[in-house]
Order: C-alpha cells, then structure tokens, then sequence
C-alpha cells in the first residue's frame, strides 16, 4: 500500500482587491474575489521509504503541496492520503514568534499528541541539534531565519514523524549546519522513513532524492526517476530564462487560466480523506 496517495488533488483561493470585499463576500454573499488555483488535479502516490524532491519555478505550487502533505490545510477537491505522522520543517512555518524557543519546543509536541513527559525527554536532543544556545529563551521573533530554521529542523526531527516535509529549510543558514541535516535525513531514509524535499538546490536534490515531482503552475508537469525528470527540467529551465519578460507573463496567464472551470467539473463531490 502507497505511504501518501493524492487523488485529483486541487486546492483553490480567493484573491481580493480589497479587504472589505471578503468581508462583503462572507456578510452578503456577493461574489466579488477572483478565484486562484494554487494545484491542479494533482495526482501521485509513494511508497513507504522512498525521497521525492518537489522542484518547480517560484509560483509553482511547492509550498501548497508541502502544507497539504503536513495537514496544515485541506484541499479544496480531491483526497489526501497520508500513512502515518507528518511533520514540515520550512522556514516560515511551524512556530510562534510570540513565544520563546523552549515554549515552542512544547506547543508543537503537544501539537503533535506527545505527552509533557515525553516532551521533557526529546528536549535535551532538540537543544543539542538546535545549537541556539541562550536564544533558546528568547522569543522566536528576535530570531533570524537560520536560527529559526535550525529550530524548527531539530523539533520536527525528535518528534519523529513517518512523513518529513522539509521546505527550502535548508536554504538558510551555514554549510555546516546543512550538512548535518543531510546526514538526519539519510539516517531518516536508512529507518524506512518517507521524505519530501522542496529545494531550488538542484545539486541537493539530484544526489539526496529517488524520485522527481515537478511541478508547473499548480499542476505535474513530470513525476518519475530523479536521473531522468531532472534531465528534463532542466531543459525547461533553459527555455524559460531566454523568454522575455512579456513572453513570460504570457506563458505564466495561459498556464493559470486554462483549467479552472474544468477543475471545478471534474472534482466537485470528491470527497477528503486524511488518515495517519
């Protein structure tokens, strides 16, 4: 049985000119956002043990993906399966700025159903990964994003998950904290565990990962064997940094609106499954 199975996966927003108008939308009803696929019909499945790298141009969709693999929001149509815990490390997620490290140590444990005790006895190991020193105390606010990173890294890593999703949390910070890193993820790949790596690091990617996904304005442009579909993106990147501006904005239009209508037909009633 696949470990994660997304099944005409779509997840849609509402873009506002203004504030009030959401406001107006929620009191009255009146339709006044455009809507905005962030995925579209997205559909893969991997197995238990395997290293996916999620690459794609900015805009892409990768962080979309990386909150629905962590159940930090739903899609809007389709199902989600996840076989087991899962637990994102990205930069711009995962703590609270009002609350000091140690603070965080315990809201994302208790977060993710561990007990106070058990708390207790995986702190000493995060500290030690963490290597903040005194910062620990602080609020996450006086942080900086590779402090935060490192943070962030070191809890998800103890309250070991079934399912790590690292996004761009390794593009902070210096060499050698990456590459200490890399070598938790490898122990992690040794244990069985399904990782997903979202980077724009396509050195990392190519050495650490078995298998591609990438992605091309919300929806999968290639999913299969690293070698194979990095060979094929990075033909694509070749292409698209001679377009001009204006062909770009072109390109980036049509991608975005082609589908949005038959996203809706296609995918409406699908019901969510998220399992762990």
């Amino acid at each position: 049985m696949s470990h994660v199975v997304f099944e005409n996966v779509s997840k849609r927003y509402v873009l506002y000119a203004r504030p009030i108008d959401k406001l107006k939308e929620v009191l009255f009803g009146k339709v006044s956002g455009k809507p905005f696929y962030a995925l579209k019909n997205v559909s893969f499945s991997v197995e238990q043990g395997e290293i996916v790298g999620v690459v794609g141009i900015n805009g892409s969709g990768k962080s979309t993906l990386s909150h629905l693999l962590a159940n930090v929001t739903p899609p809007t149509y389709g199902r989600v399966t996840l076989g087991g815990k899962s637990a994102l490390i990205a930069i711009s997620s995962g703590l609270n700025n009002q609350l000091t490290g140690r603070d965080n140590i315990e809201l994302k444990g208790l977060m993710m159903g561990l007990t106070k005790k058990q708390i207790q006895a995986i702190t000493p190991d995060i500290l030690e990964f963490a290597d903040i020193g005194d910062f620990i105390d602080q609020p996450v606010k006086t942080y900086s994003s590779g402090m935060r990173a490192r943070l962030g890294f070191a809890i998800s890593i103890n309250i070991n998950p079934d399912i790590l999703i690292i996004d761009e949390a390794l593009s902070v910070g210096d060499q050698t904290f990456t590459e200490k890193c890399l070598d938790k993820m490898r122990e992690f790949r040794d244990q069985g565990k399904t990782i997903f790596f979202v980077s724009h690091s396509l050195n990392q990617v190519k050495s650490f990962c078995t298998k591609i996904l990438w992605l091309e304005y919300g929806e999968v442009r290639m999913f299969g064997p690293t070698a194979e579909t990095m060979a094929e993106y990075n033909k694509y990147l070749y292409w698209y940094k001679q377009l001009t501006k204006k062909q770009a904005t072109h390109y980036v239009t049509k991608k975005r609106t082609g589908r949005s209508d038959e996203i809706e037909r296609s995918t409406r009633g699908e019901t969510i499954e998220l399992s762990s």
